[in-house]
C-alpha cells in the first residue's frame, strides 16, 4: 500500500460507513415512530413492521451479489449508484403523503445500503495491512454500530419537535457529505473482470428471502390463514434448494459456496446471524414495549435505550483488543454469556419492566453484544483464504440483515398475536406478547453459544 492510499484509507472507510449508518439510523429511527405511524395511516403492528421488514429484505437481495459487483464494477462507481439512490429515497419519503409512497422510499434507500454495505469491509479486507484489518474491522462496526444508538432518541427529539418526516430530511446533510469524501477517496484496489451474471441464481435468492421473510411476517395470522404461512415458507426453500443447485452448476457463481465446507466459518456466521436477531428483534421490542406498555413518550423511549445501544457501538472497536488480550475463545464466549444472562433476566421480568430496568438490562445485554459480535465475524473471514473473503464478507454481510428481518418480522408476529386477543388491554397484551419475544430471543441466543462452542473448536489455530 502506498503513502497515497495510506492517508485515504479512513476517508474511504468513513464514507462507506456513513451511508451504511444512514440507512440504520432511518430503521432504528422507525421503531420509535411505528406507534405514530399506525395512528396516522390507519394500520396495525404487522403492516407497519413493512417499514424494517421491506428495508431489510431489499438489503438481503442486494448484498449476496456484492462480490459479483465487487469484481464487475469500479469501487468508487458503486459507490456513487449507492449514495444516490439512497439520496432519492429520502427525497422520497421526506415528502411522502401515504404508506406506500413512504414504503417505496424505504425500498431505494435498501437497495443503496444492499449495494454499499458490503463495500466497507471489502475497502477495509483490500487496502488495509493484515496487522490492523481487525482494529479497522472494529471501526467499521462502531460506524454501523453506533446508529443504534442514537437512531431511537433521534427519532423521539425529531418526532416531538419537527414530526416524523423531518428524520429524512435531516440525514441529507450526511449523504452529501459521505458522497463528497467517497468521490475524492475510494479507489480501486484491483482490476475489473468483465464476467457474465449468474441471473438464475440471483432469482432464486429473490424467492429464498422473499418467500422466508413473508413467511415469517405471515406468523400473526398463522391461526386464520395457516396457508398463506406455508405457501411462502415452501416458496423459500425452494428458492434455497434452486439457489444451491445453479450455484453448484454455475461457472460464475454469485457466491463461492466452497466457503462452506469450513465447518468453523459455518458455525462463526450461523451464531453472528442469531446474535443479529437478537439485536434487532429488541430494537423494535423495546421501544414499543415502552410506549405501548408503560404509557412513555417517543422521546423517553429513545433515552431508555441510548445508553445500551452506545456502550455497544462504542465496545466494536476494542472488542479485536479484547480478542488479543485474552484470546477467542474467552472473547466470543464471555460476550455471549453476558448476552445469555440479560435474555434470561428480560423473559423473567417481561410483563412488568419498567423504563428504568429496561435501561439497565439493555446497557448489561450491550456490553456482551460489543465484545462478541466484531469478534466473532473477525475470527470467523479468518477461516478463509483471502481469495475467498470477499465471498465470505457477502455471506456475512447478507445474513446480518436477513437477521434484522427474521427477528423483527418473528417478534411482531408474536406481539401482534397477542395484541389481537379478543380480551385484556393494550398494554396488558403488548407486555405479554413481549414477554414470549423475548423467551423466543432466549432460545436464539443458547443455540448461539453451542454454536460458538463448535466453532472454536473446529477453527484454525495457525
Amino acid at each position: 500500500m502506498t503513502n497515497q492510499n495510506e492517508t485515504k484509507l479512513f476517508p474511504a472507510i468513513f464514507a462507506a460507513g456513513l451511508l451504511s449508518f444512514s440507512g440504520v439510523i432511518v430503521e432504528t429511527a422507525m421503531n420509535i415512530i411505528f406507534p405514530v405511524l399506525m395512528k396516522e395511516f390507519h394500520i396495525n403492528t404487522a403492516t407497519v413492521q413493512w417499514m424494517t421488514t421491506a428495508y431489510i429484505l431489499i438489503v438481503s437481495i442486494f448484498v449476496p451479489i456484492s462480490a459479483f459487483l465487487k469484481r464487475r464494477f469500479k469501487t468508487r462507481s458503486l459507490f456513487i449508484t449507492a449514495n444516490l439512490l439512497f439520496i432519492i429515497g429520502l427525497v422520497i419519503d421526506s415528502i411522502a403523503p401515504t404508506f406506500s409512497i413512504l414504503l417505496s422510499g424505504r425500498i431505494l434507500q435498501g437497495v443503496g445500503t444492499g449495494i454499499a454495505l458490503p463495500l466497507m469491509f471489502n475497502i477495509i479486507l483490500d487496502w488495509a495491512p493484515e496487522n490492523r484489518k481487525a482494529t479497522l474491522i472494529g471501526v467499521g462496526t462502531l460506524i454501523t454500530a453506533i446508529a443504534p444508538a442514537l437512531g431511537p432518541t433521534l427519532g423521539g427529539i425529531v418526532l416531538n419537535s419537527l414530526g416524523w418526516h423531518w428524520i429524512f430530511i435531516l440525514l441529507l446533510p450526511l449523504l452529501v457529505i459521505s458522497f463528497i469524501l467517497g468521490f475524492f477517496s475510494i479507489g480501486q484496489a484491483h482490476d475489473t473482470e468483465k464476467k457474465g451474471f449468474d441471473f438464475f441464481g440471483w432469482v432464486a435468492i429473490i424467492l429464498t428471502f422473499v418467500g422466508l421473510t413473508l413467511a415469517f411476517n405471515n406468523l400473526s395470522i398463522i391461526d386464520s390463514k395457516p396457508i398463506q404461512f406455508i405457501g411462502w415458507l415452501l416458496i423459500g426453500l425452494l428458492g434455497l434448494v434452486c439457489f444451491v443447485y445453479q450455484t453448484s452448476h454455475s461457472k460464475r457463481p454469485l457466491i463461492n459456496l466452497s466457503i462452506f465446507k469450513n465447518w468453523s466459518f459455518n458455525w462463526h456466521i450461523l451464531a453472528f446471524f442469531l446474535i443479529q436477531s437478537i439485536v434487532l428483534g429488541l430494537s423494535f421490542i423495546l421501544p414499543n414495549y415502552i410506549q405501548l406498555v408503560d404509557g412513555k413518550s417517543a422521546l423517553l423511549a429513545g433515552f431508555f435505550v441510548l445508553p445500551g445501544a452506545a456502550i455497544g457501538a462504542l465496545l466494536a472497536p476494542f472488542g479485536g483488543r479484547f480478542m488479543d488480550i485474552f484470546g477467542e475463545a474467552r472473547a466470543v464466549l464471555s460476550g455471549a454469556a453476558i448476552v445469555l444472562i440479560a435474555m434470561i433476566l428480560f423473559s423473567a421480568f417481561g410483563l412488568v419492566l419498567s423504563g428504568q430496568a429496561i435501561l439497565l438490562i439493555y446497557a448489561f445485554l450491550m456490553v456482551g453484544v460489543g465484545i462478541v459480535m466484531a469478534n466473532t465475524m473477525t475470527s470467523g473471514l479468518a477461516q478463509l483464504s483471502v481469495f475467498h473473503q470477499a465471498d465470505g464478507n457477502a455471506a456475512f454481510t447478507t445474513l446480518q440483515q436477513f437477521a434484522g428481518a427474521t427477528g423483527t418480522s418473528l417478534v411482531s408476529a408474536i406481539i401482534t398475536l397477542q395484541q389481537d386477543r379478543p380480551i385484556g388491554t393494550m398494554a396488558v397484551n403488548t407486555a405479554r406478547g413481549s414477554m414470549y419475544a423475548f423467551i423466543l430471543l432466549l432460545a436464539f441466543i443458547v443455540f448461539a453459544i453451542i454454536f460458538l462452542v463448535a466453532a472454536l473448536r473446529t477453527r484454525k489455530t495457525a
